[in-house]
């Protein structure tokens, strides 16, 4: 908590909380008498028509996630839309946020990345977003709950193939702060190892691609693979594998190799 955050929630009359019985602790403890008024993913429409209500009648409102930052992976985004559609001010307040303090302390270089929060819930869906996200030359970072865990870092050595570094950061600012990496091949073992390893909240960075240079390492293998009677699928799957290269890519050419010896009669 900053000192400034702290003085803002002394001085508003009332604060929309994720969870009131989160966030009634943390106003006693720092000496807040606002009054609390429920703001979280099943009721932000009418949370948000209450707050500009308060504000219409010239009362400040503070909004606060259980934890993290508001409307960062969090319920407030719309909140935050509707009252500023309602013509009134919103002010930022900086705090704490997960993914930039995992980054801070991953160690990767990359000079980009890209926040992609919570991946879906099931399989397929989720290894259809990571195909989409493979390629790109950009760290990437993922939150993840307990109960999910093992399964999110097994799409993510399938997807995005077993050499990438995997960075897995657990209860930040914490007693129990873990902080964690390894390849992706190595991720599920490691976590499996022991229990304690799949409690609490996740951020998940992953290194970026590897750029597909000129040397054609990719399509010589990838031709090598085709050339002894592998599917397309499992060709390119094994040539992201073996040298990093784009799996979509491969895919694609391997496909474009298909029709054209299809054509020639090869």
């Amino acid at each position: 908590m900053t000192q400034r955050a702290i003085e803002v929630l002394r001085q508003v009359p009332w604060v929309a909380a994720e969870d009131t019985r989160h966030s009634a602790p943390l106003l006693k403890h720092f000496g807040c008498n606002a009054r609390l008024l429920a703001a979280h993913e099943h009721n932000e429409e009418a949370a948000a028509q209450q707050v500009i209500e308060h504000l219409a009648s010239g009362e400040s409102v503070a909004l606060v996630s259980d934890a993290g930052t508001p409307a960062f992976s969090d319920p407030g985004a719309r909140l935050v839309a509707r009252v500023r559609a309602a013509g009134f001010r919103v002010v930022p307040l900086p705090g704490p946020c997960a993914a930039v303090t995992a980054l801070s302390a991953s160690g990767l270089a990359e000079p980009h990345f890209l926040f992609y929060g919570f991946l879906p819930a099931k399989a397929k869906q989720r290894e259809d977003a990571l195909r989409g996200l493979s390629a790109l030359p950009f760290a990437l970072i993922f939150y993840e709950a307990p109960h999910r865990i093992l399964e999110t870092v097994e799409s993510l050595a399938s997807v995005l193939g077993p050499h990438r570094t995997l960075i897995m950061a657990r209860e930040l600012t914490k007693l129990f702060e873990t902080i964690h990496s390894c390849s992706l091949g190595e991720a599920y073992e490691w976590m499996t190892a022991d229990a304690n390893r799949q409690r609490g909240e996740f951020v998940l960075l992953v290194s970026a691609a590897k750029a597909t240079g000129d040397d054609g390492e990719g399509e010589r293998v990838l031709r090598l693979l085709l050339d002894e009677g592998l599917p397309v699928k499992q060709a390119a799957k094994l040539t992201h594998s073996i040298t990093g290269a784009g799996k979509n890519a491969m895919y694609d050419l391997a496909l474009s190799l298909k029709h054209a010896a299809d054509d020639t009669g090869g």
